[in-house]
C-alpha cells in the first residue's frame, strides 16, 4: 500500500481512509519528516479552501442552464 501520494493525504484529512491505512499515515507522519512536510503544505491548502465562499455570477449559471436545455423548465416553476 502506497500512503505516500496526495490522494491518500487528502483521503486521511477528510477521515476516508480506512483504519489501516490511518494507522500507517499517522506512523510515517511521526516518523518520515518529508512526508509529514507535504502533508502539513496538503493541510493548509485544504484548510483554505473550507474556508472560500464564492458564488458563481448569475450569468453563468444562466449561461450553465439554458447549455443544459434546462432553463425553460426551471423559468415556469
Amino acid at each position: 500500500m502506497d500512503i505516500y501520494t496526495p490522494e491518500n493525504m487528502i483521503r486521511f484529512l477528510y477521515k476516508e481512509t480506512s483504519a489501516e491505512e490511518t494507522a500507517a499515515i499517522q506512523q510515517a507522519l511521526e516518523t518520515n519528516w518529508s512526508f509529514k512536510e507535504k502533508f502539513e503544505v496538503l493541510e493548509r491548502a485544504v484548510g483554505d479552501l473550507n474556508t472560500l465562499h464564492h458564488s458563481p455570477r448569475p450569468s453563468a449559471v444562466r449561461a450553465l442552464l439554458k447549455y443544459a436545455g434546462i432553463s425553460k423548465e426551471l423559468e415556469q416553476s
